[in-house]
C-alpha cells in the first residue's frame, strides 16, 4: 500500500529528527513524506532539510503562522500546507506528530489490517509516555480512540468525511462520522509509539476552553457534554478543567458557533454516545 504522510512541526528540533529516523527504518517505507515547518524559530527547518537530502521520499514545506500553540486550526491548516503538494496517488494518508517514535513495523502492520479488512477506514497503534524510565501508555482517552498524533485513513473514508475539520475536536469528529458512512476503525495494541511530549503540555489557558466548544460544535448537547467534561477532567487530575469544558460549551452556544456536522449526523453522534456509556453498566 502507499502511505502518504504529512507532519506538521512547529519548532520540534528535539525530536523530529527521531520521528524521520523512526520512519526511514521501517520495514514498509512510506511513499512520500512532507514535513511542514510551521513557523518554527528553532533548527527544526535544518534537520528536515538534512533529512530530504538524504531521502528522496522526505519534502520540505514552509509555512507562516501564528506562534500560539493551540489545538484544531492551526495543526489542521498546517496539514492541509502540505497536502496541497500531494497527488492523489496515495492507498492510505497519515496526520503525524512531530515527536513520535514508530516501530519498525508499524506501517507494515497497518498495511497488513488496511488489506485484511476492506472496511477498515481508520488505523493506528497506542501512545506510550516516559515515566520514572519506564515507557507507559498515555491513557488519556478510550482504547478504541485512535489518537490526534498519529491519524491514518484509508483513502475513500478520508475523502467521504471530508478530509478534516480546522478545529479543536478534529480528531474525534472523523472518528464519529467514519462509523456514520459505516467505516470500521481499528486500534491495535501490539504498536506501541513512543511519545516524546506528553499531549498538551504546552497548550495554552485559551485553548482549554476550545474542548468545551468542540462538544458543542459535534452536537453533543448538553447532557452528553456534561458527562463527558467530568470524565475528561477526572483522567486529567483537574477539576479547573471541567470549569472550563462548560465555560467553552456554553461560550459556543452564546456565540452560536457553526457545527461541525449536520443535525442527522448530530443524531447519529449523540445516540453513539448514549449506547457508549449505557455499555458501561450493562
Amino acid at each position: 500500500m502507499n502511505f502518504y504522510i504529512i507532519i506538521p512541526a512547529h519548532n520540534e528540533q528535539d525530536s523530529i529528527g527521531q520521528t524521520l529516523e523512526s520512519l526511514a527504518n521501517q520495514s514498509l517505507l512510506p511513499k512520500k513524506v512532507v514535513v511542514v515547518n510551521d513557523n518554527s524559530t528553532d533548527k527544526t527547518k535544518t534537520i528536515i532539510e538534512d533529512f530530504s537530502k538524504k531521502y528522496t521520499w522526505v519534502t520540505l514545506v514552509n509555512n507562516v503562522s501564528s506562534n500560539e500553540h493551540l489545538p484544531g486550526s492551526k495543526i489542521i491548516n498546517a496539514f492541509y500546507k502540505g497536502y496541497e503538494t500531494l497527488d492523489d496517488s496515495f492507498d492510505v494518508i497519515c496526520k503525524f506528530d512531530a515527536d513520535l517514535i514508530f516501530p519498525s513495523n508499524y506501517l507494515e502492520q497497518l498495511s497488513k489490517h488496511y488489506n485484511s479488512n476492506p472496511k477498515l477506514g481508520m488505523a493506528s497503534g497506542f501512545c506510550y509516555i516516559q515515566n520514572n524510565g519506564d515507557w507507559v501508555l498515555e491513557n488519556l482517552t478510550r482504547k478504541d480512540h485512535i489518537r490526534g498524533a498519529l491519524k491514518s485513513y484509508r483513502k475513500d473514508c478520508f475523502l467521504q468525511i471530508d478530509k478534516l475539520k480546522p478545529s479543536m475536536g478534529w480528531d474525534t469528529v472523523d472518528e464519529l462520522l467514519a462509523k456514520f458512512y459505516g467505516w470500521n476503525i481499528l486500534t491495535d495494541e501490539t504498536l506501541h509509539v513512543k511519545h516524546l511530549k506528553p499531549t498538551g503540555i504546552s497548550y495554552n489557558k485559551a485553548s482549554k476552553y476550545l474542548q468545551g466548544e468542540a462538544m458543542y460544535k459535534m452536537r453533543y448537547g448538553f447532557t452528553i457534554t456534561l458527562i463527558s467534561a467530568l470524565k475528561l477532567a477526572y483522567k486529567k487530575g483537574s477539576f479547573s478543567l471541567f470549569k472550563d469544558y462548560m465555560t467553552g460549551f456554553f461560550k459556543a452556544k452564546q456565540n452560536k458557533l457553526e457545527f461541525l456536522v449536520t443535525k442527522e449526523q448530530g443524531l447519529f453522534i449523540r445516540q453513539l454516545r448514549w449506547k457508549g456509556m449505557l455499555n458501561k453498566f450493562s
